[in-house]
């Protein structure tokens, strides 16, 4: 396996164990900020790191209407209103719907590609992965799930559209942002994004209730550097190298991994049906990557012979 696939995988492997662990930190802060401020500080603090590492590495930051009219785009659709749906429906509906409700995200990402490229082909193994790393996730959270239409119904609505536009956004940078530095794209969006929510959280929420201690504010930072700079980085790079389908499974693998942290962390319940759930999700992205692993070990024989 040559350097770039193993950055590939490392990357993808990086984001997914990341990512995971984000559904704790955002508890951890939840328990002393509320949602908008919360999420707010997190952005900001991240546009604060995206630049100090924009300056160290000399990277300059694009200013080209294309890449103007994406900063707008990225800040509005990508963090203020996404997150603040996720935030916003977490004080009303249990994690493990949402991370199912969220779920559905690979199959808004594959409608907008037929759409974005019509040319593409979405093959029959991505398409099967996508529904076995879905039902994976059902079974994980099957057991305890308690669904209330009549009063969980605007929470799911929420965390449903928040998804669709996380595929849309995805989407639309795989078509339009290929010419971004995966760094510098982030400043502007990320800057905005926290201004506008911090404003908001003055606006609309009771700033009597904040509590900024060591777990609120080391909450922010780790949410900030590590679930912000660092996992939005690596993604937009990967968008530009590998299938959007198949980057889109990760979005199964993260709730595995917060389990396992809820597990070994907060002494969660582990059970077999985790244990079956997680493997439908990894059998369903193997069997998404099944052709490229074909192509990859057929190389491989070839070169041994």
């Amino acid at each position: 396996m040559n350097s770039e696939k193993l950055k590939i995988a490392g990357g993808y492997i990086l984001i997914c164990l990341i990512w995971g662990s984000t559904w704790l930190a955002i508890r951890v802060g939840l328990d002393f900020l509320s949602p908008l401020i919360s999420s707010g500080l997190r952005f900001f603090s991240a546009s604060i790191f995206v630049y100090m590492f924009m300056k160290f590495a000399k990277i300059p930051l694009q200013k080209d209407s294309t890449s103007v009219k994406l900063y707008f785009f990225l800040s509005l659709f990508s963090f203020v209103v996404p997150f603040a749906l996720v935030y916003w429906a977490e004080q009303f509906i249990p994690s493990g719907l949402a991370s199912i409700v969220f779920a559905v995200m690979p199959f808004c990402i594959i409608l907008f590609s037929k759409i974005a490229f019509p040319q593409e082909h979405i093959s029959f193994n991505q398409l099967a992965g996508v529904i076995l790393g879905f039902s994976g996730i059902v079974i994980i959270f099957s057991e305890n799930l308690t669904l209330d239409l009549s009063n969980q119904l605007l929470g799911i609505l929420a965390v449903l559209v928040s998804s669709a536009m996380q595929a849309a956004i995805g989407v639309t940078v795989k078509k339009y942002g290929k010419h971004l530095h995966p760094l510098s794209m982030h400043f502007i969006p990320l800057l905005l994004a926290g201004i506008i929510l911090i404003f908001a959280g003055f606006l609309f929420e009771d700033s009597n209730k904040w509590v900024f201690n060591f777990s609120s504010v080391a909450s922010i930072l780790f949410l900030a550097f590590f679930g912000t700079l660092v996992t939005f980085t690596i993604y937009y790079w990967l968008l530009k190298r590998i299938n959007i389908v198949i980057l889109s499974l990760s979005s199964f693998i993260t709730p595995i991994v917060a389990v396992i942290l809820g597990w070994m962390i907060l002494n969660e319940k582990f059970s077999l049906q985790t244990l079956a759930g997680s493997a439908f999700v990894l059998i369903g992205i193997l069997f998404a990557n099944f052709r490229g692993l074909l192509n990859y070990y057929k190389s491989k024989s070839v070169l041994t012979k």
